[in-house]
């Protein structure tokens, strides 16, 4: 006997009535079936409902080969009538999420032509792939237009039109459907095959936010966030520009240009920085002249800086020249270099030796190693690649 499905009816029923039908072990789960239900299966790119059966927590709900399938922990015995409540928070944010990507999928259908060709509606965030490209100021449009029909507060329209009907509907779908088709109309926005649940009023929705969009394939993913979720991400974004107007004593709507005057600032230092160190190697590999092969240590170096140390002493000491910087603790950045030479096998032999990790070209490489400073000095020593 096929499942009543209650939630296709009223997606709002919130607790149900119904009779077990039968009931068997997988695993560690069991597997009900009822002779009605509210549960909606996943299915659509929409999650599955959990609640509970007679408070017996349900973990999964799906639709296989014709079986609405109940997942429990524990068993319920067959003909016996039980009490099915739905999480409601959990449905109606899903509610709202599917809602909100049918509108914003319908609109650019029609402004763009292009087609929702990948879905997928997780607890946390919401992605639409899209069959050709569209930039953020396109989004921003469909973004506005969205919203402004949300708050319209137009009804949902749900039916199943018979066959003759439905060859005449220019419904979105992302495959070919036969016998019963379930159409879901958002009036002047979206009209769309679909078995998921639905608002009964798109005001219900409150919010659409478009957060990103990267290309994918021969278009673009578009992250997007609707109703309860939209609104807590607008409030933690606000919480954390008003935490960085406090750091910069900037008004909220100007710290980005407060940031901006941050960052300029920030790099004329680092250049400042760069023009002090490079004096600074240029007076050390002076003093190394002709020294030979040189092992040097030098504290808090940035890789770059690394870099540059070595390329200038290497010009200078006629040998070899390892630089490394960092500490026992947490390990040492290095830069080997010597003019006309080869390398390779040394540093394979080191990182293989000091746990390091790097490379580059015959005669100079960089890299990392996670060993201490007796250890590096133990190694050139027995190399025998220092004097």
């Amino acid at each position: 006997m096929d499942t009543e499905k209650l939630y296709e009816k009223d997606p709002y029923l919130k607790t149900f009535s119904a009779t077990v039908t039968s009931c068997r072990p997988e695993k560690q789960l069991w597997l009900v079936t009822l002779d009605r239900t509210a549960f909606f299966p996943e299915g659509g790119g929409q999650p599955y409902d959990i609640g509970t059966l007679d408070e017996i927590p349900v973990q999964q709900v799906h639709l296989k080969n014709g079986e609405l399938l109940h997942y429990t922990c524990q068993p319920l015995a067959v003909g016996t009538q039980v009490t099915g409540r739905i999480d409601w928070v959990r449905r109606f944010d899903l509610m709202q999420q599917h809602s909100g990507e049918h509108i914003i999928s319908g609109l650019i259908h029609q402004k763009y032509g292009y087609d929702n060709v990948g879905f997928h509606l997780g607890l946390e965030n919401m992605t639409i792939d899209l069959s050709g490209e569209l930039d953020m100021d396109q989004l921003a449009e469909i973004e506005a237009a969205a919203n402004a029909y949300i708050w319209e507060n137009h009804p949902t329209e749900i039916s199943c039109p018979p066959p003759e009907e439905l060859s005449t509907l220019p419904y979105r779908s992302k495959k070919e459907l036969t016998g019963v088709v379930r159409i879901v109309r958002f009036p002047g926005a979206d009209l769309c095959a679909c078995c998921g649940t639905h608002v009964a009023y798109t005001g219900e929705i409150g919010l659409v936010k478009l957060l990103s969009c990267q290309r994918f394939r021969e278009g673009v993913r578009i992250e997007l966030l609707c109703g309860k979720r939209a609104v807590a991400y607008c409030s933690t974004i606000l919480a954390q520009n008003h935490q960085t107007s406090v750091l910069l004593s900037a008004k909220v709507r100007e710290t980005a240009a407060a940031v901006r005057r941050l960052y300029e600032e920030h790099q004329q230092q680092i250049y400042r920085l760069t023009e002090l160190e490079n004096q600074q190697f240029v007076r050390q590999a002076q003093a190394l002249a002709g020294k030979g092969d040189v092992l040097l240590f030098e504290d808090r170096l940035s890789p770059d800086g690394v870099r540059r140390l070595a390329i200038a002493v290497l010009e200078q000491c006629g040998g070899l020249c390892a630089v490394f910087s960092g500490d026992d603790a947490n390990g040492y950045k290095y830069a080997l270099g010597q003019k006309g030479g080869d390398l390779r096998v040394l540093v394979q032999q080191l990182n293989s030796s000091l746990n390091g990790r790097g490379g580059g070209k015959p005669f100079f490489a960089q890299g990392s190693v996670q060993a201490a400073r007796a250890a590096i000095e133990a190694f050139f020593q027995n190399k025998k690649a220092l004097c």
